[in-house]
């Protein structure tokens, strides 16, 4: 069957504790893109002028023309703002995304990018949109911008981002085997992995939010301030949750043409003194935590739902419900995907069925529990599952009185409600089950139907959490 692709759950509530070296609260991570000789023109080959993340407001591309005022402004990124920049940032770790075709462009600054120390992470072969981009083309462009940059660099790089991608790009990138991270999500705040074919890959998710970008868009930043403040606010509120105890990733995206601006420079300057004020911060560049992250947190593949075929499906989930394989056979028919690779996510696809089925199939699942401490269990033919469940509310070491208080109690509530008496033993002891037994009987049959529904429900949620852990 055709799953679903995205992942909707991540690490949930509960993500993995990041351990940054020195027990650091965050991890700041400064991304300079480096576009400005790489973007659309017709002197490199495009059909048109570029159109995006400039201080025109609604640039449109000229086609087959050159555009005099876009290109000036992003000369002056190469020009100005990079090395305003680059005097801010020198002596803090910072990650380039270098178009190729910009860095071979920009020798100066490249040399420059080097003698800071910076890691220089790879852009692509060019700052243009990906998104029609044929699959072969788009994997030919990653591979000569792989040649380019080590060209120009002295050395391969170990980060990737497009950007303007396609929904193949991470895919390719990660296929070369060339890459410690992919950086071309949104996802998270902090690294995770994608097992894509053979290969494990790290994403370092990336930023829109604390990016100057926002100063080139409608809805974004007009002021320096009003960067700087949310900087700042984006800082405090990832800070305390290292405080307590669940360190994440800032990242912020910076453009030499957009954030070198003198006015926009100044406050990423108090900003960046805001963030050195604290305590326990750790400023590193990409590769620097995917190489922490990796060692760290090594992805280890396990066997996912998502991706049994139908007869381990129902093998391993057909008796979540009890003797009820049919509810696992729809699950599996149904949209699967890594969300539901987890106990909750298996819970939740099988409780589905269940719920949309018809009252005569959801009585045949109550008909098919075994009666609490009844003959079957005294004749040990009660499956795996119930037999742990009801030794584990001490239900298999009755006394005389007490077997037969429950056999009589058994028989009466079928005589009325024409089902066995379900409850999540689990969540009980023999004396609360006792108590419930006494106290249920006296329902009407439509409340203790739907009564007996949830605790069905229930009983297969903690099977589920034994088998696949909470």
């Amino acid at each position: 069957m055709p799953r679903y692709p995205r992942d909707m759950t991540g690490y949930g509530a509960t993500p993995p504790a990041a351990q940054w070296p020195g027990g650091a609260k965050i991890a700041v991570q400064i991304v300079l893109n480096y576009e400005e000789g790489g973007e659309n023109n017709i002197l490199h080959g495009d059909p048109a002028s570029e159109a995006f993340l400039s201080e025109i407001t609604g640039a449109a591309p000229w086609a087959g023309q050159r555009h005099w005022n876009m290109e000036s402004i992003y000369e002056y990124g190469s020009r100005a703002g990079f090395w305003r920049l680059h005097r801010l940032l020198g002596d803090l770790p910072v990650t380039v995304y270098g178009v190729a075709s910009a860095l071979a462009r920009a020798p100066e600054q490249v040399a420059a990018m080097k003698s800071a120390g910076w890691e220089m992470a790879s852009h692509g072969l060019k700052w243009v949109e990906h998104k029609d981009m044929p699959e072969d083309e788009e994997r030919a462009q990653i591979a000569e911008a792989i040649r380019l940059h080590t060209e120009v660099v002295g050395e391969a790089p170990r980060g990737w981002y497009t950007g303007r991608c396609s929904n193949n790009t991470v895919r390719l990138a990660a296929e070369t085997g060339q890459f410690a991270y992919v950086a071309d999500s949104y996802a998270d705040d902090l690294p995770y992995w994608l097992e894509i074919g053979g290969r494990d890959q790290l994403i370092v998710p990336y930023t829109m939010d604390c990016n100057d970008m926002r100063f080139a868009i409608q809805a974004g930043f007009t002021t320096g301030g009003q960067f700087e403040d949310y900087l700042k606010d984006s800082f405090d509120t990832l800070y305390a949750e290292g405080s307590d105890g669940a360190p994440k990733m800032l990242s912020i995206g910076l453009h030499c043409r957009l954030a070198g601006r003198p006015g926009r420079t100044a406050a990423l300057r108090r900003a960046i003194e805001y963030f050195q004020s604290h305590e326990g911060v750790w400023f590193a560049t990409r590769l620097e935590i995917a190489q922490h992250w990796a060692k760290t947190h090594p992805h280890q593949r396990r066997t996912r739902p998502s991706d049994m075929d139908r007869d381990t499906f129902v093998a391993e989930f057909g008796s979540i419900f009890e003797h009820s394989p049919w509810i696992a056979e729809a699950a599996f028919d149904g949209e699967l995907g890594q969300t539901h690779d987890c106990a909750k996510g298996v819970h939740s696809a099988l409780t589905r069925v269940f719920r949309r089925a018809s009252p005569e199939q959801r009585l045949a699942v109550l008909n098919a529990h075994p009666d609490l401490a009844g003959k079957l269990a005294a004749a040990r033919q009660l499956t795996a599952e119930s037999t742990a469940e009801q030794a584990g509310a001490g239900l298999d070491a009755l006394t005389d009185e007490e077997r037969a208080m429950f056999q009589s109690l058994n028989a009466a509530y079928v005589e009325k409600h024409g089902f066995p008496f379900i409850i999540a033993v689990r969540d009980n002891t023999k004396a609360s089950i006792t108590e419930a037994f006494h106290r249920r009987i006296e329902n009407d049959t439509d409340t203790e139907f739907a009564q007996a529904c949830k605790q069905v429900e229930r009983i297969a949620e903690l099977r589920l959490i034994e088998k696949l852990g909470a």
